[in-house]
């Protein structure tokens, strides 16, 4: 651990600065933040070897735990309850997504790391479907970044553009139900979500309603990170030639077991009146560690090597973006919605 300590601190300070530009500019965001400026430093600045250590052990270790640490802030049964009338639409969507994903990467000849992490992300929870990914199918820091980067554009046009839309639409402005579901089902991040249920609240004088509907949707689509994870494990395993040499189910990643495991205690515990203590601090912590471990990750990225990688992965974000949101509303329309 002596070994890593220079670079966790280093990811530490960047993560400390880049999660107080998150808090002033929302839209912006900590995750975002820390990989743009580690990427600025190693530009920049000579990183001596002694930093390594901890730069990788943030960058793969961090990340795991701080996915773990996001199940805390998962209670199934108010998903179950509540978000379930959004399940058709969130099944699509991410079926939807991910085949254009896979059609885009075979015709654009695309690293399928990169359509992959692009995929879930646009289809999922935007960073944290990334950084869940990631591991599993072995994508290196610079693809990481390079996603990240993808999604958190177009998060910022949904966050801006979807309320201005959701009025030319005539979505409901008494209840705030059918513009939550868009947001929830449609845009990729959760402070994204946030931006725009809240933005629609404001509009309309709702008070919390669309903004508390939203993010139980945007909940209910991040229990979809374990099935998704669990079938990209197995295609890895496929791809190693491991498939068939033990059980399906040890080919499943630990920190995605305990991320499960971790929902589920939060769950068990509400359902017999009680709250494990410290639920919120768990949660802060989980966003705290996925910024450090963006820092990990933007310092192992190369600048130069992003800017080469061209426009096809802002197109594939593109098209994918365009492509969950028309399938949101359209399903909407359909079941009556709006």
């Amino acid at each position: 651990m002596k070994q890593k300590f220079p670079g966790l601190v280093l990811c530490t300070l960047i993560a400390l600065v880049a999660h107080q530009i998150g808090r002033v500019s929302p839209l912006f965001g900590g995750p975002v933040s820390a990989i743009a400026l580690g990427a600025l430093l190693r530009q920049f600045l000579p990183l001596s070897p002694t930093l390594q250590p901890g730069i990788r052990f943030s960058a793969k270790l961090i990340l795991q735990a701080a996915i773990v640490l996001l199940g805390f802030g998962l209670n199934l049964s108010v998903i179950l309850k509540t978000g379930w009338l959004s399940l058709p639409i969130i099944i699509a969507t991410i079926s939807v997504a991910l085949l254009i994903a896979y059609l885009l990467q075979r015709l654009w000849s695309l690293p399928p790391q990169t359509a992959t992490l692009i995929g879930v992300g646009s289809s999922i929870c935007g960073g944290s479907a990334i950084a869940a990914t990631a591991p599993i199918i072995r994508a290196d820091d610079e693809t990481v970044a390079q996603s990240i980067s993808v999604i958190f554009l177009f998060n910022l046009l949904a966050a801006i553009v979807f309320p201005v839309l959701g009025g030319l639409l005539g979505f409901d402005t008494t209840s705030g139900q059918a513009f939550g579901l868009f947001a929830g089902t449609a845009v990729n991040d959760t402070s994204s979500v946030t931006a725009a249920a809240a933005a629609w609240d404001n509009l309309h004088g709702l008070g919390s309603a669309t903004l508390d509907y939203a993010v139980t949707v945007k909940l209910t689509r991040t229990l979809f990170i374990i099935p998704i994870a669990v079938g990209l494990s197995l295609l890895q395993a496929r791809h190693d030639g491991s498939a068939h040499k033990k059980a399906w189910y040890r080919h499943v990643p630990l920190f995605l077991l305990l991320f499960l495991g971790a929902s589920l205690i939060t769950t068990l515990l509400s359902l017999i009146g009680l709250s494990l203590p410290g639920v919120a601090f768990l949660k802060d912590a989980s966003k705290f560690l996925i910024i450090m471990a963006m820092a990990g990750i933007g310092l192992n990225t190369r600048l130069k090597g992003l800017i080469q990688s061209g426009l096809k992965p802002i197109l594939l974000g593109l098209i994918l973006w365009l492509g969950v949101s028309v399938t949101s509303l359209v399903l909407q329309r359909i079941l009556g919605y709006w």
